[in-house]
């Protein structure tokens, strides 16, 4: 499976320390030399900092040159990359929680999930517990729709 993952994601998992779930799920990632910039960037907590400068060996950085697009103009670089590397090397899989560039890269016909998906999937896998999960995120300050959050938790993991 080729995944490729924008920013938020990673730094969230980092912080949360379940960075592992992703090489668990889906073996191996790829993320543009943008993202990987985000990452390192002096704004990025440090735990994210440290991580990058030594990525592991699931992580593949790839460098991309990107064409004038209107459409994608609109977003940040590090998710224009993401959306524009998934259509380069035709990725199964492309991890964006940001909504309007999880709307061009549907549009465009990329299949994607966000870090909430990725962690239901971890559940799911038994990786994780999904509760203490999304505690942890909200903790570390993602934002999730209160009504979102409680239809993730009942839907799938109550019987």
């Amino acid at each position: 499976m080729i995944i490729i993952s924008d920013t938020s994601a990673i730094c969230y998992l980092l912080i949360i320390n379940q960075i592992d779930i992703l090489p668990a799920l889906y073996t191996s990632i790829i993320i543009p030399q943008a993202v990987a910039d985000e990452l390192s960037a002096s704004e990025s907590p440090n735990i994210v900092q440290s991580w990058i400068s030594q990525p592991p060996d699931w992580l593949q950085i790839k460098i991309i040159e990107l064409n004038q697009d209107i459409e994608l103009d609109t977003l940040d670089l590090g998710e224009r990359e993401a959306i524009v590397l998934a259509e380069q090397v035709k990725a199964n899989l492309v991890i964006l929680d940001d909504k309007a560039a999880r709307r061009i890269a549907a549009k465009r016909g990329l299949k994607i999930i966000g870090l909430l998906g990725v962690i239901k999937d971890a559940a799911k896998a038994q990786l994780l517990d999904v509760e203490v999960a999304f505690d942890q995120l909200q903790t570390a300050g993602f934002w999730v729709a209160p009504s979102l959050l409680k239809r993730l938790l009942t839907d799938d993991f109550k019987e």
